[in-house]
């Protein structure tokens, strides 16, 4: 029979099964050496497991892996995996029939520590043995997308013990260092366009994460009771040969002009049912650098750099850097994000709300996540609507422009779930 090789990118080897052992992670001989990072990884989420493996299975022992791990590179590839020797690849991988865990050590693991920290190398580790997990409890019968989500989230109820204090191996992360491992996650998604029930999907950035947070925020119980039937999946193909060829993005003006008149229309049908009036038209101004239009007390986004002004009551922001910078760098929804921030500071605003604490500000990611749905769930072709990858780069300038730096206020990982939720239940989620 064949079986799959499950990869932490969205590429799936199919392999022929042949029966071999493997040593230990103290045991494996040079020059296979595991990173530090990847060793205290490694024997943190087998400490994880032991603890929560019975729980999940009403009290069966844990059994760790019993293939080994093993770390690879070009000129030294990882072990055959069910009898065929597979070419070097930066990746990580689970062989299942093999029970075991390969990682490219040449480029791979220390590229992602180097940029992103030793907890992305530890989620890396930990969704590889969330495969594993699957291994030994199932489920065995449901989509490659649905299986590579719920490794996510097991490696996000591990990374939970990580953010409580509890893991033996890392630190308590602080709200910069778990912003800048959520970003390393932005490496791990499919390519936009990519089906979700293609062989081989791992997800988009935006289901990805979602599935992290949510092993983060319910534990592993949560993640083992994933499904095709009851997962939010985002991920579709490009509906034409014209949004494949452009990523489905709109040039710079044309974006602007679309998003800030579709957003205007979402409010003025929506705005009753959150504040019981009408909504009045929101003037959304643009200024060049450094010369914003006067303002008493800015609202303030994107680092200053776009601002809904209350005595004022109109939006701006930086047409000359910061929408063309984001247009370019991430793409039209990123620009759809900025604009969708500063209409939600105004509902906010508008309805007596606080916009700038922390709950204020979870809200307004709230609200212009609302939108996103509109956007997402509309039948309408011939509106405006979101293309693949848009989810993504509307996480990405989330990620851009609401970093945590000083310890004050939500961080990107919180403002993130925020708009997940106005995303995935539009409206009414915003308003408990």
């Amino acid at each position: 029979m064949s079986v799959k090789a499950w990869r932490l990118f969205a590429v799936v080897v199919v392999v022929m099964v042949a029966a071999c052992s493997f040593p230990s992670l103290e045991d494996e001989p040079s020059p296979r050496k595991a990173s530090e990072s990847v060793t205290r990884a490694l024997k943190d989420v087998e400490r994880f497991w032991g603890e929560q493996f019975p729980k999940l299975t009403g009290g069966r022992e844990f059994q760790p892996i019993q293939g080994g791990y093993f770390p690879y590179t070009e000129s030294d590839p990882p072990p055959a995996c069910g009898g065929q020797q597979a070419g070097y690849s930066p990746n990580a991988f689970y062989c299942p029939d093999q029970d075991f865990i390969a990682w490219d050590a040449q480029t791979l693991i220390p590229s992602l520590e180097a940029d992103y920290g030793p907890a992305l190398v530890g989620v890396v580790m930990a969704h590889e043995y969330g495969h594993a997990i699957q291994q030994r409890i199932g489920p065995d019968d449901q989509p490659t997308v649905v299986l590579e989500q719920q490794a996510d989230c097991y490696a996000g109820a591990w990374l939970a013990d990580v953010l409580a204090g509890r893991s033996e191996a890392f630190k308590k992360l602080t709200p910069e260092q778990l912003d800048t491992t959520v970003a390393g996650l932005l490496l791990l998604r499919d390519q936009p366009g990519t089906p979700a029930a293609a062989e081989g999907a791992h997800g988009n950035a935006f289901d990805r994460i979602r599935a992290l947070q949510e092993g983060v925020e319910d534990g592993a119980g949560q993640c083992a009771k994933y499904r095709a039937n009851n997962l939010p999946v985002t991920e579709v193909p490009f509906s034409t040969r014209q949004e494949a060829a452009t990523g489905g993005d709109l040039p710079y003006d044309d974006a602007v002009q679309a998003l800030a008149a579709d957003a205007q229309g979402y409010w003025q049908r929506t705005y009753p049912q959150l504040a019981g009036n009408q909504w009045p038209q929101l003037p959304v101004r643009a200024f060049e650098a450094g010369s914003p239009p006067a303002c008493d007390k800015p609202d303030a986004s994107a680092g200053g750099a776009a601002f809904y002004c209350p005595d004022g009551d109109f939006a701006a922001f930086d047409t000359t850097e910061l929408g063309p910078q984001l247009h370019e760098r991430i793409g039209d929804y990123a620009v759809g994000m900025l604009l969708g921030d500063l209409f939600a500071r105004a509902a906010q605003d508008r309805r007596g709300a606080e916009t700038r604490d922390r709950a204020g500000q979870l809200a307004v990611d709230c609200l212009a996540g609302s939108w996103t749905n509109d956007l997402l769930t509309r039948q309408d072709q011939d509106s405006l609507r979101l293309s693949p990858g848009d989810l993504d780069e509307a996480v990405s300038a989330l990620l851009a422009f609401g970093r945590a730096s000083d310890g004050s206020g939500p961080t990107a990982f919180d403002r993130i779930a925020a708009y997940r939720s106005g995303v995935l239940k539009g409206l009414s989620a915003c308003q408990a």
